[in-house]
């Protein structure tokens, strides 16, 4: 379980690196302005334009700071595309607990690439 667990752990990672690498490629070649990510279920991931992915991954990278395992559940849900239930089997907590870092996760990087947590003093 722990060596399954360890590959969709880095395979979520990877895919975030490549989705994030190849938006700030098309963002060089285009000189593309800033847009917002709305974060929806991770099926919709490949909806995004490229400078939703750079704005996301600098947001994520912010979060990580604070809650790394709040990033490894988004990185598993959105970019890996994985259940509730397979994030919880994967990161060895419950599936409330997936639910809850995933909601507050949302919430928290929804406000950061909005820029709503700045705007509220």
């Amino acid at each position: 379980m722990q060596d399954r667990a360890h590959f969709f752990a880095v395979s979520a990672q990877l895919m975030r690196r490549i989705l994030v690498e190849h938006a700030r490629r098309r963002n060089l070649k285009r000189g593309a302005a800033a847009q917002f990510v709305a974060l929806d279920e991770a099926a919709e991931v490949c909806g995004g334009t490229a400078t939703d992915f750079v704005a996301l991954d600098d947001a994520m990278n912010a979060l990580a700071r604070i809650d790394p395992r709040k990033v490894q559940v988004v990185e598993m849900r959105f970019f890996g595309g994985l259940s509730v239930e397979e994030t919880a089997k994967v990161l060895n907590v419950s599936p409330i607990t997936v639910m809850r870092d995933w909601n507050t996760a949302k919430i928290w990087l929804y406000r950061e690439l909005t820029g709503a947590a700045h705007h509220e003093h």
